[in-house]
This record gives structure tokens, sequence and C-alpha cells, in this order.
């Protein structure tokens, strides 16, 4: 029962298998980016988005801008700020974030753990819960971001995503 307990209990996540190369934040999520993912919970809660991303840099802080359209016809925007503290390490913000995150390079790997506060259904400041990212690279060149999501240090729910740059439509050209 234990070694079930222990199980549970949310870690960092690993480096998923498709990792190649390195992945820098501020280098590869740079312009602008479209990720689709989704994210699943425990209780089978499933909500698939895609996310439209643009990435700037100024000096020591990376800002990316989060477009989300979820599948069942919501919309969101969110805006990161991270900030280089040096030595891989970031300090980072975001509207629902609850303090302050907390980024660093791991190895090939961008890993980044904050806090946040879900609103309930009329709007008000609802349960808080704990993400733990990791960004790695794959050999096609796509970003696969998986999040584990926590509750008082139990798994409860995860994010996976894949990001790849734009591609300027034919109509463009």
């Amino acid at each position: 029962a234990s070694a079930a307990l222990v199980a549970a209990c949310a870690g960092a996540p690993k480096l998923p298998d498709e990792t190649v190369g390195s992945f820098v934040i501020e280098r590869d999520l740079l312009g602008e980016t479209v990720a689709r993912g989704e994210f699943s919970a425990i209780n089978g809660t499933q909500r698939a988005f895609t996310a439209y991303l643009t990435g700037t840099r100024t000096g020591a802080t990376f800002t990316l801008n989060e477009r989300f359209e979820y599948d069942d016809g919501e919309r969101d925007e969110k805006t990161w700020v991270l900030t280089l503290e040096g030595d891989g390490q970031y300090s980072g913000t975001r509207e629902d974030v609850v303090g302050a995150a907390r980024g660093w390079q791991d190895g090939p790997a961008f890993r980044l753990e904050y806090d946040i506060r879900l609103p309930d259904d009329d709007g008000e400041p609802g349960m808080q819960l704990r993400f733990r990212d990791v960004m790695v690279k794959t050999d096609s060149g796509a970003v696969l971001n998986r999040a584990r999501v926590s509750k008082w240090g139990f798994n409860v729910g995860r994010v996976e995503l894949t990001i790849e740059p734009t591609k300027p439509s034919p109509a463009a050209s």
C-alpha cells in the first residue's frame, strides 16, 4: 500500500524518450508557434485545445503570449513573463500563477514549476493546483511539453502538448 502511495505522489516528469538535442525556451519558442494538446484529469475529464503562442525576448526577459482555443468553444489568453536569473535559472509570472514560477535548464530540457489558482463557477478564485512541466525538442523539430498536475502532493491530472512553428498559408506566398 505504501508503494502505491509513493507512486501516486507528484514528482517531476521524466524526460520523454523522444528527446533530441537541447531545448532553450527563449530560443525555441521565439516568434510564432502553435500547440495542440489536451488536459486529462484522474476523474475522467479531458479537454483538448489549440494554443497560438508568440514569444519575444528583451534582454534577460522572455515573454510568451498564449491564446487558447478549447475544442468546446471557450477562449482564453495568458502571458508568461520569464526572467533569466543566471546559471540557467528563471523566475516567472502569469495572470493565474500564485507567487512566482521557477524555471531551469535541466540538461536538454527546460523545466517549469508553478501553482495556479483555477476560477470557480462564479469566476472567483478556486482550487489551487501545482504544475510541473518538462519541455524538450524531438527529432522532427517539434517541442513536447508534458506536465504533471497535483494537489496536496498527489497527481490529479496531466497536460500534454506538441508545439510547432507556424507555417505560412499557401495564399500568403
